[in-house]
């Protein structure tokens, strides 16, 4: 199967758990959509849904952003490019800050070169609240002067620098999008680096206490996958450009917090268990989201109780999927 003529939408790590949600979108939009992952940790799973309801509107190839001559042909009449595809675990990038590097800056540029040398329309970049640091000063705003702590989020800095100079030199549109901290359905919760509403989540189906690194007292700007999916949308439309945007509900809750809301969904009282603190993960974390409202319209609408619940309901699903196989 090809995509013939008309032009598409390519998402990098489109079988993850953020760019899966973002292709099913722009496939129900009526877009066509050629996603491009190498299922690292992306998985086709994830693409099932995709598959099912849109056959003949997507293309799936396992391809590494690395691979730049591959990238030129990929994004030959593409529109937009939604660069997802990255290394998201800030743990994981202290362990493997070269690993890190190559994908998520030599990545990025290559998908920046290849974006630039086939005439797309714009390129709309995943980064990080990450590139902010540890400042008491809250709530973030895109001025601040981004203070790093760990590889990830220089990664992503960098990312944002070389966003601007394409946009700045080449003429190629890009906007970069700072995720606060994403969560809702299709969320891993098995991985070592896994994020902590999904382990929180699958733990306490479990009946098991989720684990709660540090004291639980962190705080962080939560934001259901489909507002961060509206927001990328939003970007794409939109004439902004060379810039950066935060991308959140401006609301900080304690991870303590998250624990107690998941335990009042499913009509439990299990007590977190403590351990040590990750390096390099932020304190306190909460956006400020006026200029995103402002130029691209962003506005998020599922609070942190509604996520919840819809991604409780999810893995509950999920957790019945192997019962209803066996009888």
């Amino acid at each position: 199967m090809s995509i013939v003529a008309t032009e598409f939408d390519v998402v990098t790590g489109g079988a993850g758990f953020i760019g899966s949600h973002l292709s099913l979108a722009l496939l129900r939009r009526g877009r066509k959509v050629r996603i491009l992952d190498n299922f690292s940790t992306g998985t086709r799973e994830n693409l099932e849904q995709i598959k099912k309801e849109h056959p003949d509107q997507c293309e799936v190839y396992e391809q590494d952003i690395r691979e730049l001559s591959e990238l030129k042909k990929l994004f030959q009449n593409a529109g937009t490019i939604y660069h997802q595809a990255a290394i998201t675990s800030v743990q994981k990038s202290v362990e493997d800050p070269l690993g890190c590097n190559s994908v998520n800056v030599e990545g990025t540029l290559k998908v920046l070169v290849a974006a630039k040398d086939a005439g797309v329309q714009k390129v709309v970049f995943a980064s990080s609240t990450a590139v902010y640091g540890d400042s008491e000063r809250l709530p973030k705003r895109e001025e601040m002067k981004p203070e790093p702590i760990s590889p990830y989020a220089v990664t992503k800095y960098v990312g944002e620098l070389y966003c601007k100079i394409f946009s700045d030199i080449h003429r190629l549109p890009t906007l970069a999008l700072r995720y606060f901290n994403v969560f809702g359905p299709k969320q891993d919760p098995k991985s070592e680096y896994a994020a902590v509403v999904p382990r929180f989540i699958s733990r306490t189906l479990a009946g098991e206490s989720p684990i709660i690194y540090g004291d639980g007292e962190q705080s962080r700007d939560f934001i259901f996958v489909q507002d961060v999916v509206a927001a990328n949308l939003l970007a794409a439309a939109s004439d902004v450009q060379g810039t950066h945007l935060n991308v959140a509900c401006g609301q900080a809750f304690t991870v303590n917090e998250v624990a107690r809301i998941i335990n009042e969904i499913l009509d439990l009282d299990l007590e977190p268990i403590y351990e040590s603190a990750r390096l390099g993960e932020v304190r306190r974390s909460q956006a400020d989201i006026s200029q995103a409202s402002k130029l691209i319209a962003f506005k998020p609408k599922c609070s942190l109780r509604n996520g919840l619940s819809q991604t409780v309901e999810w893995f509950q699903k999920k957790n019945e999927e192997p019962r209803k196989g066996s009888l």
